[in-house]
């Protein structure tokens, strides 16, 4: 199964529509977004093209391929208008006999698990580590310049800039 991992969308049109063009090359079985999907937060820029509505018309349209977790930017007005739900503050995937441990990343970083890899956005820096995965943050990365997101295919998590260059590849 193939999964596609993002974070920290943050209402920017500009890269839900960079997120909608690769879905569309990558054609992932399923989408993992770790929250922070519509507003920008009082302690963020408005991200490129700051346009909610469209950013809600993008996710909605792969409302039955997305698992995703609330974000500290997500609220109880966001589940309203977005067709699949966003209010988990964790979820527990098991994927090719590897246990990933879903966040945000905000409320705490180390959700009670063993024997898995806790994967989070929220600080907008990408990590990948046998652990611990961040995909960083499609529309608002910090301390690198890339957008970034990653995809997962039999074992592998392979972290990429939006323009679909490997930045880092980990293999269990």
């Amino acid at each position: 199964m193939k999964y596609l991992i993002a974070s920290d969308l943050h209402g920017s049109s500009y890269y839900a529509t960079k997120l909608d063009e690769i879905i569309k090359k990558e054609k992932p079985d399923k989408m993992i977004l770790l929250g922070d999907l519509l507003y920008h937060g009082p302690r963020n820029h408005f991200p490129e093209e700051y346009d909610t509505m469209k950013v809600i018309a993008i996710l909605n349209k792969y409302k039955d391929s997305i698992i995703a977790v609330r974000g500290n930017c997500d609220a109880e007005v966001d589940q309203m208008v977005l067709e699949f739900p966003i209010m988990d503050d964790y979820k527990v995937l098991e994927v090719d006999g590897l246990r990933l441990y879903l966040t945000h990343g905000h409320i705490n970083d180390k959700v009670p698990y063993q024997d898995g890899i806790l994967v989070h956005g929220h600080t907008h820096i990408y990590e990948l580590s046998t652990s611990y995965i961040n995909p960083g943050s499609i529309s608002l990365p910090k301390v690198h310049d890339e957008h970034t997101y990653i995809i997962y295919e039999n074992k592998c998590f392979q972290l990429y800039d939006i323009e679909g260059k490997i930045l880092q590849k980990i293999q269990f």
